[in-house]
């Protein structure tokens, strides 16, 4: 593999150094379903873990008893997903930075 450029790694660093000192953790209550983490994930992102094993991650914009909007997918920013919640096997969320 090539080493990369000076100016690559500078701003791959800047980026990392940018992100949150830490993310917060997930909590989840007995009465919880899939929809009220994802309510309680308004506006940040996750990785959903569907039926058939395929990941989708993006920011949660709505959820609902039936569906929740993914915006901003990772690999695809311009576009957003609407989930069916019962397709949800797991939600993903990052609880800590490198």
């Amino acid at each position: 593999m090539r080493p990369l450029p000076a100016t690559l790694a500078t701003l791959a660093a800047s980026f990392l150094l940018a992100l949150p000192a830490h993310a917060q953790e997930l909590t989840v209550s007995a009465s919880d379903t899939i929809q009220t983490v994802l309510e309680a994930r308004k506006g940040k992102p996750v990785t959903l873990r569907l039926a058939g094993g395929q990941e989708l991650t993006g920011t949660v914009r709505e959820a609902t008893g039936k569906l929740v909007v993914l915006g901003a997918l990772s690999g695809r920013e311009f576009f957003d997903a609407a989930v069916a919640i019962e397709k949800i096997e797991a939600v993903i969320v990052r609880t800590r930075s490198k």
